[in-house]
């Protein structure tokens, strides 16, 4: 494949995407903005609600847009290959019916907003997988033979309860219930905690959405995504992941690969002492390329140092 019909498929799977996250939004929330998921229901029509927790959220989401997923799949002509393992990477891979080389990952990510304008993300492994990029391990197929790495990108607001036991209650619906049903219904010992008339007056847990879908390598920073695991992290704004405006989304995507692969890894002398490179200005400093700085977002990058400056 020429590396024109590459980015034929990439502009016209990129297009595509974009255009199917426009409608997520209404297809997961309410006209006020709430999550349209208000818990799980029992045969007895026991409603149980939900807890906030990223975790379950996280989960519960997917399964939510699962369907649509497949939709957009069906109508674009992909075939849909789930990851076989937990802790493998991408979630979903997206391959052509028509030609089994035109292969795009999307990991769906998925978390809350903090002080209404940040947000953040892990981007995957800069690991195994990410190096030795004509391997699978950890990795549904070898990395180099995907066209494209792309996030699927939720962002919503928790709500806040005054008590944390809110979030777990069991309701009784009365839409429901049919014209013979019995006021209440097992829940092995116990008895419902509330009755009330319907569903809209559960509180959903999360609510006002967010959707966007990017290449990993516009949203990355150059700061790994959480402690001291081999995870790439994500800039923080929410308004610039949106955007694509990464650290690297105008150095451009070899030198986001080159400083991943290289991450914790590269060493330098400075002042006589060996430093590790762990920031996009150390290792375009160490590549001799110091005139590339001014293309460096600043904005999600590690401080520069004083003598970089």
């Amino acid at each position: 494949m020429t590396k024109q019909e590459k980015e034929q498929h990439k502009e016209k799977f990129k297009t595509n995407l974009n255009e199917f996250v426009k409608n997520l939004k209404n297809y997961v929330s309410t006209d006020s903005g709430e999550w349209t998921i208000k818990g799980f229901i029992d045969i007895y029509k026991n409603i149980y609600t939900i807890s906030s927790d990223t975790k379950i959220v996280s989960k519960i989401l997917e399964i939510h847009i699962f369907p649509e997923l497949l939709q957009f799949a069906e109508k674009n002509g992909y075939k849909i290959v789930l990851a076989e393992h937990q802790n493998w990477y991408p979630d979903i891979t997206l391959i052509d019916k028509d030609n089994f080389e035109v292969k795009f990952a999307l990991d769906i990510k998925t978390t809350f907003r903090r002080k209404s304008k940040t947000a953040g993300f892990t981007l995957g492994s800069h690991g195994a997988y990410f190096k030795e990029r004509d391997k699978n391990k950890n990795i549904q197929f070898p990395y180099n033979q995907y066209l494209g790495h792309y996030c699927l990108g939720i962002i919503y607001t928790r709500e806040d309860f005054d008590d944390d036991l809110a979030e777990t209650k069991v309701y009784q619906v009365k839409e429901l219930q049919t014209e013979n049903a019995q006021n209440s219904y097992p829940i092995k010992d116990k008895q419902v905690t509330t009755n009330i008339t319907n569903l809209k007056a559960i509180a959903s847990v999360i609510k006002d959405f967010d959707f966007f879908a990017i290449e990993k390598w516009k949203i990355a920073s150059d700061k790994r995504g959480s402690g001291n695991t081999a995870n790439i992290g994500s800039i923080n704004d929410i308004k610039d992941l949106k955007a694509g405006n990464g650290v690297f989304s105008k150095l451009g995507e070899e030198w986001f690969d080159e400083y991943w692969i290289n991450y914790g890894l590269a060493t330098m002398v400075k002042n006589g002492k060996t430093i590790k490179i762990n920031s996009i200005w150390d290792f375009l400093e160490f590549k001799g390329r110091t005139d590339l700085f001014i293309k460096v977002v600043s904005k999600g990058a590690k401080r520069k140092r004083k003598d970089q400056e």
